[in-house]
This record gives C-alpha cells, structure tokens and sequence, in this order.
C-alpha cells in the first residue's frame, strides 16, 4: 500500500507542472495587457507609468522567468493582488471559499441521503413500476442542465410559493435550499443510477445465489454483502463529486447570488480581472486532482481485489 501511495503521488507532480504552466501561459498569451486592466479604473496613465508599473510587476520579463516568478508565488500562497479590487488574490480566494464548502457539504449531504436508498430500491425491486419511476427521476435529472433546474426551483418554491429566499447567503439556512437542491438533483441522478447498476451486478453473482440456496435471507444478503459493494462506489463518487463541486458551482453560485468561489471566478471573467481567474483555474484544478488521487486510494483500500491485484 505504501509502495502503492508513494507511486501515485509521485505522478501528481508532472500533472501539477502541466496545469500551472497552461493556466500561466493561457493566460499570457491570451490576455489583455495586465496594467491598461489595472489603469482602467483610473482613467488611463502615460506610457512612462505604464512602463514603470510593468517593470514594477515583472511583466517586462522573459516568460519562462515570469512563470518561474509565478509558480514560486503559488507555493508560498501568493498569486499577487487582484487587478480591481487590489486585494490578495489568496486572501480574496480564501474569504470565498467556506461559502462553496458549506454548499458542497449540504449538496452532497442531501444527495447520499436521496440517492443511496433510491439506487437500491430500484435494484430490488427491478423492472417493476417503483423501478421505472426512479429510472425515469435518473433519466431527467442526467438531462436538465444545472441552470434551467435553478430556474424552475425559483419560479416555483419561491416566487409561485414563497416558501424560500431566492438570493443566497451563508449565514441564513433556508437561503442554502435552493441551491443545494439544484445540485442534488443533478447528483442524485448519476447516485442512483451508479447504485443500482452496482447493487443489481452484486445481486447477480454467484455468491448471492449460492447464499439463497442456503436460506440466507434477502435483508441479511443486502445489508452485509452487497452494500459493502455499494459503499465503494459511494466513497468513490464522493471523492469525485467534491472536487467537481468546489470547481463547478460558477453557474448555481451566480444563479442564486450565492457568494463563494464559483461567482467569484464569473465576476473575474466578466472584469478581466487575470490574477482571480488563474488563481481559480489552478487551485481548484489541484484540488479536483487531489480529490480523484483520494477516490484512488480510497478505492485501492476498501476493494481487496484491487488491492491485492495491484500488490501482484
């Protein structure tokens, strides 16, 4: 296990160099001049200023040095200021992120709570009318697309009903539903689906058919062998979904006006402001790195016969 983990991290490190080298360069490349962004605000400067400001920043250097610059930067947690705000940009990143973490805990809180139950009943009880309904709830929630499944819940739970608030905030409860409910949908769809599928391919091996034959009960076969399968594919998906959280909420997050990382990066994209979107791009590219190295793992763990394969 050991030689196991040391080996997987050791190929974290050329993916890490890759995605701060395309995001840095991305962004050099494709970007408008960083200090006319910056003199905008202003009004403008003389081209003696602006030259001074570049030279300031180390803009006028060759790009393998600014990148150099750059990566040392993000190892110590300093990505420079923001071009608007004139902020931190770790400090600003930093200050958005328990915004998103509380909606990812909530999301996905609700949705192994949702999911989980549904995927085996569908399992169980097979081609029968429960079945073709959650099959149906699966097919649906795969299909709408984040942003059209918030727009339905505001029209109807809060401006038809006024049963919750329409624009987020962390501090309010009631104000996380919405969101967190947009999400779950979405979610709990490919749960159940993942579910079932491993529930219904569990039931179908030969141990569970030799277990009936000896008298072993259904309630007996499910809760001690094939949730343990189950359990797996939960661990794995979380692992998976909470890296594609904290990366993908942009949409939802500026749909409700939920203030976290995801709106964050759209108000950058919408300002230019460079320094607050690489700073997203790597951060939550590393993160969602990290989280599929832990599904890895997790998944070496708790399955022996990926365990012990891998070992031989």
């Amino acid at each position: 296990m050991k030689n196991y983990v040391v080996s997987r991290l050791l190929q974290l490190i050329p993916i890490l160099f890759g995605i701060t080298f395309l995001s840095f360069g991305m962004m050099q490349f494709t970007a408008d001049d960083a200090v006319d962004i910056m003199y905008e605000q202003s009004g403008g400067a003389s081209e003696e200023v602006k030259a001074a400001k570049r030279a300031e920043l180390g803009l006028d250097q060759p790009f393998l040095v600014q990148y150099g610059d750059w990566l040392a930067g993000v190892a110590t947690c300093d990505m420079g200021r923001s071009y608007i705000s004139g902020k931190p940009v770790f400090e600003t990143f930093a200050d958005k992120l328990p915004s998103t973490i509380w909606l990812m805990v909530i999301s996905i809180s609700m949705t192994v709570l949702i999911a989980t139950p549904l995927g085996i009943i569908a399992a169980v009880k097979q081609n029968r009318p429960i079945d073709y309904c959650i099959r149906i709830f699966t097919f649906i929630g795969n299909s709408l697309p984040n942003f059209f499944v918030g727009l339905l819940l505001i029209y109807f739970l809060a401006l038809k009903l006024g049963l919750l608030p329409i624009m987020g905030s962390s501090g309010d409860w009631r104000s996380v539903v919405l969101p967190a409910l947009t999400l779950t949908i979405a979610m709990g769809a490919k749960y159940t689906r993942q579910i079932r599928a491993v529930v219904l391919e569990e039931l179908s091996k030969p141990y569970v058919m030799g277990a009936r034959a000896r008298g072993v009960s259904e309630y007996t076969i499910l809760t001690k062998s094939v949730l343990r399968s189950a359990l797996i594919m939960i661990i794995t998906l979380l692992a998976l979904s909470m890296g594609s959280l904290l990366g993908g909420t942009a949409i939802v997050e500026t749909i409700f006006m939920w203030d976290g990382v995801g709106k964050l990066a759209v108000d950058a994209i919408l300002t230019r402001d460079y320094p607050l979107i690489q700073a997203y791009v790597v951060w939550m590219s590393i993160i969602y790195v990290v989280m599929n190295l832990l599904a890895d793992l997790a998944y070496h763990y708790l399955d022996p016969r990926v365990r012990y394969g891998g070992e031989s």
